[in-house]
């Protein structure tokens, strides 16, 4: 993959992280709910997913997937579910006292269960496999032969997991920052209702979704 054409790519997956989406709004709410090391961990979580869904769109798996209506359906349901158990979960958190009860104020998740929210959150999306099939060939050197294909994905793919990686990343310290020195139980609670709708939208956002 030549140089330039790499730099390019690689610009755009930046502009494209940084551009608002349910990914990094997603590491934003858990930042905010839980501070910046969730936001981290579902941010390792969201780029494994992104390694996975490299490897099905190198391999050719992502272009079968999206030529099924069936799977695209199930991918699609299985997505929005998850969000809304997510706002379910987000409207019921309990909050904490005045008196430094920080570890009352949300319920404990360890980094397994947070690594994995960010996988579920990004391989339940059928908008990341569609994208990735329609992003990436735009990069594609002209005559690449099979093999030659494939190795081309596989460096946009890991190029677009460090971009998210540093993007993400970067959200998950300033919206946790921000939520400590902000966090008393009035705000716990508004933030609490106000993810939860933000994650019910989201559900309905992707039932709705449809691809071209």
């Amino acid at each position: 993959m030549p140089f330039d054409l790499w730099v390019s790519f690689t610009i755009a997956a930046a502009v494209l992280a940084v551009a608002p989406g349910p990914d990094n709004l997603f590491v934003l709410l858990q930042s905010a709910m839980y501070g910046s090391r969730a936001g981290i961990f579902v941010t390792l979580g969201l780029c494994v997913g992104v390694f996975i869904q490299t490897l099905l769109a190198a391999f050719g798996v992502a272009a079968v997937v999206a030529a099924s209506p069936t799977l695209l359906m199930i991918i699609q349901f299985a997505g929005a579910a998850y969000l809304l158990y997510l706002a379910w979960g987000a409207w019921n958190a309990p909050v904490g006292g005045e008196s430094g009860e920080s570890s009352k104020k949300y319920p404990r998740l360890t980094s397994f269960q947070l690594w994995r929210r960010g996988i579920l959150m990004n391989i339940t999306n059928p908008k990341v496999l569609i994208f990735f099939l329609a992003f990436f060939p735009q990069f594609i050197i002209k005559g690449s032969t099979e093999s030659q294909v494939m190795v081309q994905m596989l460096i946009m793919g890991m190029t677009f997991l460090v971009c998210t990686l540093v993007v993400f990343s970067a959200i998950a310290w300033c919206a946790g920052t921000l939520a400590d020195r902000l966090r008393s139980p009035k705000v716990q609670t508004i933030l609490n209702k106000v993810s939860a709708v933000i994650f019910t939208v989201l559900a309905i956002s992707t039932l709705l979704w449809k691809a071209n």
